[in-house]
C-alpha cells in the first residue's frame, strides 16, 4: 500500500479545499511557489566576495588570561 496513492492525494485536496476555500488555496499555492523560487535563487547565487574576505581575514584579538584572585587578610573571629 503506497502512502501517496492518487486516492489519498484526492482526499487531502478535498479536505484542503474545505478548510481553506478555493481562493485561499490558490494564494497559498502562489506563496509556496514564490518562496521555493526565492530559495533556489538564493542557493545558486554566488556569495559576495566582500563578505567572504571580511570573515576569513579578520583576526580575533588574543584573549588575556584571567588575573589571579586578590588575597585578602580577613581575620576570623575567635
Amino acid at each position: 500500500m503506497d502512502i501517496f496513492a492518487p486516492s489519498h492525494l484526492l482526499i487531502l485536496l478535498v479536505i484542503a479545499l474545505i478548510i481553506f476555500g478555493p481562493s485561499k488555496l490558490g494564494d497559498l499555492g502562489g506563496a509556496l511557489g514564490r518562496s521555493m523560487r526565492d530559495f533556489k535563487r538564493a542557493m545558486n547565487e554566488p556569495e559576495d566576495p566582500k563578505t567572504i574576505t571580511a570573515t576569513t581575514t579578520t583576526a580575533a584579538k588574543p584573549v588575556e588570561p584571567p588575573s589571579p584572585p586578590a588575597e585578602t587578610n580577613i581575620e576570623k573571629p575567635a
